[in-house]
This record gives structure tokens, C-alpha cells and sequence, in this order.
């Protein structure tokens, strides 16, 4: 019993020390309390690996940064969204960013923890996006970076694999370590294939929506983006849409916050 009431006095103090909010709170309004276990350093290590390896792969398979012109364009919009994320968390402005192009028919893309940016080449020619669309994209995914959502599931999934044991063994300051590298070997694979849930997605596009517009992008651009990934819809969803808000519906929430951040929008293009 007093083995139980101090697993059960662990778990609790450990839901209180591990909840915060990764970003400021600003016009997006997004000021969620999150769960985040595993220690940052260790996410943002394993997410950096994983991502040499699949720049490793794709030089292998002569599919990374292929076309100039492509890389050239997604690097420019990406670094003026870059420019931006201090407004959101200051730490931010000086992670180790990098972007790349992979020849990849999928209409996709990603920010791993830490700001490691990845485009599909697919999302840039079936849909003919424009400058404006391509932020919105971009935009999203390094919001998802922002809001530390990869190390908040992999933390959620972490506790759900390994319950109170794994609680139990922060007890013992010389199991901390043991367990964020248990945690971070689980990474790669948690980052990729847990979806990131519907709150976590609506977050991403309205901090997203507010980043493209602070950077000098349409944001209903958006709403047009989204509409041609539905589009693409003839069975099964792009993958990029498979686990996301109902288009509609998330149609719907960024032409009502759009109004708000046009003024953000319309002071960037004045300079």
C-alpha cells in the first residue's frame, strides 16, 4: 500500500511539474497547459538523428534538393517564417534550423523538433501552390515545432507504454537519464507514427496562420490551400490530411481568424 501511495504521490507531482505552455499567448490565443515528460534536449536529439538519416537516404536515392529552383524558393519563404517565431517563444530564434526539398510525389511536409524542415516536392507542383499557400503549409508544421507537439505525444505515449513503473523510477535521481533514453529511443518511431490529435492540429494552424501573416504572407491563403488539398481526395485522404480537423470545419475557424491577423499581415507588407 505505501509502495502504491507513493507511485500515485510521484504520478500526480510529476503531471504538475510537467505541465506548461511551450509558447507566449498572442493573437492565435493559443495558451494550452501540455504534458511533457520526456526532457527536451533528448527529443530534439533523437529528432536531429533521425533526420540525418533520412537525408543520408535520400542523397542515396538522389532525391534530396534535386531541383535548385525549388529549394531556392522553399528556403526563402521558410527562413521569413523563421524570421518570425520570437513572438512565440524566444528560444526559438536560435535553434539550428534547416530546410530541404525531398523529390517525393506525397503532398507532405514536416518540422522536426528542434526545426528541422522537410518539403515534399509533390505539395509544391500537384496543387500549383503559390508563395502564399507554401507559407501556410510551412507555417503550420514549424507551429507544430513550436508548440513542442512530437515531444508532448511521445511523452503521452510514453507513460501509456511503461504506466506507473516508469513514474516510479524517477524516484531515483540515477534513473532520470535511464528513462529519457529509453524515451528518446522510442522517438523516431512515436514522432512518426502517432498523429498529432485535433486540438494539437487546430493549435498548429492558428499559430501557423498568425506566423505566415507577422511574415508577410495572404493569410487566406490558407482557406485556398486547404481547399486544393481536399481536392486531392479521389479515396483515400492525402497523407498530409489523413489525420487532420475535418476540412470544413477547419475551413471555417481560419476564415474567422484570418480578420484578426490581416493587420499583422498588411504592416509586413508595408515594411
Amino acid at each position: 500500500m505505501k509502495k502504491i501511495n507513493l507511485l500515485l504521490f510521484i504520478a500526480s507531482a510529476l503531471l504538475v511539474t510537467s505541465c506548461a505552455t511551450t509558447t507566449n499567448n498572442s493573437l492565435s490565443g493559443v495558451e494550452r497547459s501540455q504534458f511533457l515528460m520526456l526532457p527536451a534536449s533528448e527529443v530534439v536529439a533523437m529528432s536531429g538523428q533521425a533526420y540525418n538519416e533520412t537525408l543520408q537516404k535520400n542523397k542515396s536515392d538522389k532525391t534530396l534538393n534535386t531541383d535548385a529552383a525549388m529549394l531556392k524558393r522553399v528556403t526563402a519563404i521558410s527562413n521569413r517564417l523563421i524570421a518570425q517565431v520570437g513572438v512565440f517563444r524566444a528560444d526559438a530564434a536560435k535553434w539550428a534550423w534547416e530546410v530541404n526539398v525531398e523529390k517525393n510525389d506525397d503532398l507532405n511536409a514536416y518540422c522536426m523538433p528542434g526545426g528541422k524542415i522537410m518539403v515534399f516536392s509533390g505539395l509544391v507542383e500537384k496543387i500549383n501552390a503559390t508563395d502564399d499557400e507554401l507559407a501556410a503549409v510551412i507555417g503550420h508544421e514549424i507551429a507544430h515545432a513550436l508548440r513542442e507537439h512530437g515531444r508532448e505525444r511521445m511523452s503521452q505515449a510514453y507513460v501509456q507504454q511503461y504506466g506507473l513503473q516508469a513514474l516510479g523510477a524517477l524516484a531515483g535521481d540515477s534513473m532520470i537519464g535511464g528513462l529519457a533514453t529509453q524515451g528518446a529511443q522510442l522517438g523516431t518511431q512515436l514522432f512518426f507514427s502517432l498523429p498529432n490529435g485535433r486540438e494539437q492540429e487546430r493549435e498548429a494552424d492558428r499559430i501557423g496562420l498568425e506566423l505566415a501573416a507577422r511574415a508577410g504572407y495572404n493569410p487566406n491563403a490558407a482557406v485556398t490551400l486547404w481547399q486544393k488539398m481536399s481536392a486531392q481526395n479521389t479515396g483515400a485522404p492525402p497523407e498530409f490530411l489523413s489525420t487532420h480537423p475535418d476540412s470544413q470545419n477547419r475551413i471555417k475557424d481560419l476564415q474567422a481568424l484570418a480578420p484578426k491577423v490581416m493587420p499583422l499581415y498588411e504592416a509586413a507588407k508595408k515594411g
